[in-house]
């Protein structure tokens, strides 16, 4: 069984993660566009309340564990009221009436968050019972569709914030071609884009629209080789010029992108999802569709 620490230590790398994440976020919104701006701002107060709600209900089996020694402490010396109930003076009364209200208080809190729980998971049904006809069937739905016209199928890729990096690895397995790991492949995107950074800074900006500073873009750079950080179309063209390959992304509407459009050999095709998961963006690999 986990244990409440085991918990808690997920629950740091995990806000670590979503840290990245919403670093990755702002960083995408296009210099001067409010509306990006205002759509990012809103998806990264979403993802951080469902991080925090999901943490909380991890962690609910051990506060109730607590709880529920509190209440077996209280209830012992009731226990000892009610044996030895002939024998108590009468000014002993009044702590023994505060003992039997202290247990009263203990039990309504367990009512009371067993209530909230019930609320959330009602929620919970509720939002998964709207998300049958919701973006995110919608778009998975588009995309089989596409993929099944070109002979192909999904492969699902763990959304850890590799998902980038493993979905391209899975590719040149499925091509015969040379593995990485995926810290291997994060440093040689980091790499590849501080040796080539004059084609990487012009389409870089941060949260206020301005562009980004030499110094910036090199702790970018750490941050690509060394954590989680969420790739997307800067790192899909260094890797696909590390590679020596196209790279073509396949998305619900519009037309594929094709990264290294020059390059010969068979190209690696992957899939984009903005709904898929919670925490925003994804990347998935692709495999040949089974007769």
């Amino acid at each position: 069984m986990t244990s409440e620490e085991e918990i808690r230590q997920k629950h740091k790398q995990e806000k670590k993660d979503l840290h990245s994440k919403i670093q990755s976020l702002k960083r995408s919104v296009p210099k001067g566009d409010k509306k990006k701006k205002k759509e990012v701002t809103e998806q990264i107060a979403q993802l951080e309340q469902e991080l925090e709600d999901r943490q909380n209900k991890e962690l609910l089996p051990f506060k109730a564990n607590s709880e529920s020694d509190e209440s077996k402490v209280e209830e012992i010396p009731n226990l000892e009221v009610e044996n030895n109930d002939i024998s108590i003076e009468n000014d002993e009364k009044p702590e023994t009436e505060i003992k039997v209200t202290r247990i009263s208080r203990a039990q309504k809190r367990r009512e009371k968050k067993a209530l909230e729980e019930a609320e959330r998971e009602k929620r919970i049904l509720e939002e998964k019972e709207k998300s049958k006809d919701g973006p995110k069937a919608v778009e998975s739905h588009l995309i089989k569709e596409v993929l099944k016209t070109m002979g192909l199928a999904l492969y699902d890729v763990a959304a850890d914030g590799n998902c980038l990096y493993c979905a391209v690895n899975h590719q040149l397995e499925s091509k015969k071609r040379e593995s990485y790991s995926t810290t291997k492949l994060r440093k040689l995107t980091a790499n590849f884009m501080k040796e080539n950074k004059d084609d990487f800074i012009p389409f870089m900006y941060k949260d206020s629209g301005e562009p980004v500073s030499e110094t910036y873009f090199e702790e970018y750079c750490k941050e690509v080789a060394s954590t989680k950080l969420w790739g997307g179309q800067l790192e899909l063209k260094a890797l696909s010029n590390i590679l020596k390959c196209p790279i073509k992304v396949i998305q619900a509407n519009g037309p594929p992108t094709v990264l290294g459009e020059d390059f010969n050999g068979p190209e690696l095709i992957l899939t984009y999802h903005r709904h898929l998961y919670s925490l925003g963006e994804h990347y998935n690999s692709t495999i040949e569709l089974s007769e």
